[in-house]
């Protein structure tokens, strides 16, 4: 009995019906069962039968097809790692059997998605937080829908149940979302987080009575360091540099690479505004030294500009100015060393250095 799939709407055409689950599969030997045995086009040497083999093998998700008794007449190479069933172990059994799901939270049994595309004649999406038993007993997370599969005449003739591994998929979307949230030169949180984790910690500091600190850090001459030795020299020290910032703060603050050459650093609930210039002080120390980065001696120093909320600030976006602010004048008043940035508290989208009304600076000697 010959069995031709074609798409369609909401599910797949058969010409003459499901094929036998026991005879059949014995006769294709691992194949699709009842797929036409003529050559594919443009493939003299490969079966229509061969062509669907090697296609529903090579996608990334578990492929089961079910007949209208709910029984198995096929499942790819996905399906059979992900069920523990191989092939000839599988087909012809119940398709609750060898697909056994429940509810990850209730630990209820779930009704077979494949039995609801036929018995409801449409697309079928199992619930978030489903759960499949493997054969050896194991359970992995998975996600899945079940389309029908239609004859010709538009009769349900069974359904087709397509899965995955909900791990990897959650994987992938951390692995997408840590991506978008940190810089991919340092690994260091990017603007984007640190402005999250800014408006956090103005919270916690209103309702703990604290204040925080950004400190707002320029390498200098950092582009003569890059046009004498190299991008790829300079990007190291950038490295370096994250590194050896997160040695001078503490776990709960945050380290931001701001683009370029600046970083941002996050203080939360410190007690006063002199917390923030000890760090300062900590920082210029560090980097006093010379280090050797690809076999070149290099002099490090920094501009820092410090904001503190609330006297700088009451958002987070003024206490970002106001601290970029600070650091360029720090730059202009010589560099390498820290400015306070004391301020009326200005609208968002600020220039520079609107509304500076005083700084107190400290030069690193």
């Amino acid at each position: 009995m010959p069995m031709t799939l074609v798409p369609a709407t909401g599910g797949l055409f058969t010409d003459t019906g499901l094929p036998c689950p026991h005879c059949e599969a014995r006769k294709t030997s691992r194949g699709w069962p009842g797929l036409s045995g003529n050559s594919a086009e443009g493939f003299d040497d490969v079966s229509f039968e061969d062509m669907a083999q090697i296609t529903l093998d090579a996608i990334g998700d578990g492929v089961l097809v079910v007949n209208p008794e709910g029984r198995l007449i096929y499942l790819n190479r996905v399906a059979e790692t992900l069920t523990g069933w191989t092939r000839e172990e599988a087909l012809g059994r119940s398709v609750e059997q060898v697909f056994f799901i429940f509810d990850g939270i209730t630990r209820e049994r779930t009704v077979s998605p494949a039995q609801r595309a036929i018995n409801e004649d449409r697309i079928v999406e199992l619930a978030l937080g489903s759960v499949l038993i493997r054969r050896d007993g194991t359970d992995i997370a998975i996600e899945d829908s079940a389309a029908p599969i239609y004859h010709r005449s538009g009769e349900v003739a069974g359904a087709v149940i397509v899965f995955h591994d909900a791990r990897q998929a959650g994987s992938v979307v951390q692995k997408m979302s840590h991506h978008a949230q940190h810089d991919f030169l340092t690994g260091l949180p990017n603007r984007m987080l640190l402005m999250e984790r800014l408006n956090q910690a103005i919270g916690m500091a209103d309702r703990h009575h604290k204040q925080i600190a950004l400190l707002f850090l320029d390498l200098d001459h950092f582009k003569q360091i890059n046009d004498t030795f190299g991008h790829g020299v300079g990007d190291h020290l950038l490295q370096e540099v994250a590194g050896e910032i997160g040695t001078c703060v503490r776990a709960t603050d945050t380290i931001s690479r701001h683009g370029g050459d600046e970083f941002i650093i996050l203080l939360t609930e410190i007690e006063a505004a002199q917390d923030a210039a000890c760090i300062a002080r900590k920082l210029l120390d560090r980097f006093a030294t010379p280090r050797v980065v690809d076999g070149h001696e290099l002099k490090v120093a920094l501009s820092i500009g410090i904001a503190v909320y609330p006297e700088s600030g009451l958002d987070a976006d003024t206490l970002m100015a106001n601290a970029d602010a600070a650091m360029y004048t720090a730059k202009e008043n010589g560099r390498n060393h820290y400015q306070f940035c004391h301020r009326v508290p200005v609208k968002p989208g600020a220039s520079r250095g609107t509304g500076l009304r005083q700084s107190t600076s400290d030069r690193f000697q």
